[in-house]
């Protein structure tokens, strides 16, 4: 199977943040949920492999390609969904969209104004004027007009109410429908992922955790709760992450059945993404 992105030993310090080292991989005909908490690295590793910032060691290949020497046939294949939008906010959407469509080879102007009228949007309406949730709608019209084969989000999500969301989903699915499509969807409303994402990548404080594929994930993984009078030593040591009460306890682990065994009385039920990414970030729910 080919790769959309390749990324080895991928380095970028800022102050006292880095991204250290850094490698994964994006398959073809794949989407890749990137995952981790604010601050963990998701916006810079994404800026680091679109050279939208300096890297400061390693390498970042798209279908084999380095992008300083095939830059504008692999930009010619990505769509581009930032946070921030990176538009110029004195523009119309109309007027940034004359500006972007010429960078592509193949726009399709009939394909962006049926994606701008399904997201309710006005080209004749200033950028400035747009909520958070607008301009990601609006990029992500942009980013499906020009018959792309990847993908890149960064947090394309955040501020859209759980309508929107879930037609925004229904896009990236369609989107999949294509031979030779792929995603990398950086996230931290993991629940947006357990519909659509085939793989998962975890970041946290600049390192990948894990890599991989979402079923597996979470076949693998199970919260378990008990009475806090049948946990023993042996049951703790099973989890990735306990938490106890006076009278309880849960935790996340991946001996379920071995716990079972030793803990007649423990209740077994599926792991969401959430208590997975929590369990190997240490964190806690909010």
């Amino acid at each position: 199977m080919q790769n959309a992105i390749e990324v080895a030993g991928l380095k970028k310090y800022y102050g006292n943040f880095c991204l250290n080292e850094i490698s994964f991989t994006v398959p073809d005909n794949c989407i890749t949920g990137f995952i981790g908490a604010n601050g963990a690295g998701k916006s810079t590793t994404i800026r680091a492999i679109l050279r939208l910032i300096r890297t400061d060691g390693g390498t970042v290949r798209f279908w084999g390609m380095e992008l300083d020497r095939h830059e504008q046939e692999i930009k010619d294949r990505i769509g581009v969904v930032l946070d921030d939008g990176a538009f110029y906010d004195h523009l119309t959407m109309a007027q940034m969209k004359s500006i972007l469509a010429p960078a592509y080879s193949a726009w399709d102007e009939k394909a962006f104004r049926a994606n701008m009228e399904f997201f309710s949007l006005d080209p004749k309406q200033k950028i400035a004027t747009l909520s958070k949730g607008m301009r990601a709608k609006y990029a992500l019209a942009l980013a499906l007009s020009h018959n792309a084969d990847l993908l890149i989000m960064d947090e394309p999500t955040s501020g859209l109410d759980p309508l929107v969301r879930r037609e925004f989903m229904d896009l990236i699915l369609d989107f999949m429908k294509k031979d030779g499509k792929s995603v990398l969807f950086s996230t931290h409303n993991v629940s947006d992922l357990e519909r659509v994402a085939d793989m998962l990548l975890l970041i946290h404080k600049g390192n990948i955790v894990f890599q991989a594929e979402k079923d597996a994930l979470l076949d693998g993984h199970k919260l378990v709760r008990g009475k806090k009078s049948e946990l023993t030593e042996e049951i703790k040591k099973l989890f990735l992450t306990l938490n106890e009460t006076e009278y309880a306890f849960e935790g996340v682990t991946q001996h379920a059945g071995q716990i079972k065994s030793l803990c007649a009385g423990a209740v077994v039920e599926r792991a969401t993404i959430e208590d997975i990414m929590f369990a190997y970030v240490g964190g806690e729910k909010e």
